[in-house]
């Protein structure tokens, strides 16, 4: 029973720790944080950041993939730490939401800037 429980704390804690980061990095975007624990709208969201269009969200395994590589990229991150965001979201994730990494803007703005 106690390991139950303990695997319980520790499921918990991983979800929580996505949402959180999920949250963080809406907010930081513009975008409202509690749509990251919206169904499908979190989706929509997360398609809205990475610039990508709206019918990527009948294809599933490009989402997966490509929005965090995307949405890394809007925080001055590179495809490494968004293998991070795919692999491990519960460590990757809290890091970029509460972490230093600022919304850089849109693809046209970064290349207005450098």
């Amino acid at each position: 029973m106690a390991s139950i429980i303990v695997l319980l704390i520790v499921y918990l804690l991983v979800v929580f720790g996505i949402i959180a980061g999920s949250w963080k990095i809406f907010e930081k975007a513009g975008k409202p944080g509690w749509a990251a624990i919206v169904p499908i709208y979190n989706i929509i969201v997360a398609l809205e950041i990475a610039e990508k269009p709206l019918w990527w969200i009948i294809l599933p395994i490009i989402p997966i993939f490509v929005v965090p590589i995307e949405i890394a990229k809007r925080f001055g991150k590179g495809t490494g730490f968004a293998m991070g965001m795919i692999f491990l979201p519960f460590v990757f994730l809290p890091l970029l939401g509460f972490g230093e990494a600022n919304y850089q803007g849109t693809l046209d703005e970064l290349d207005h800037f450098g």
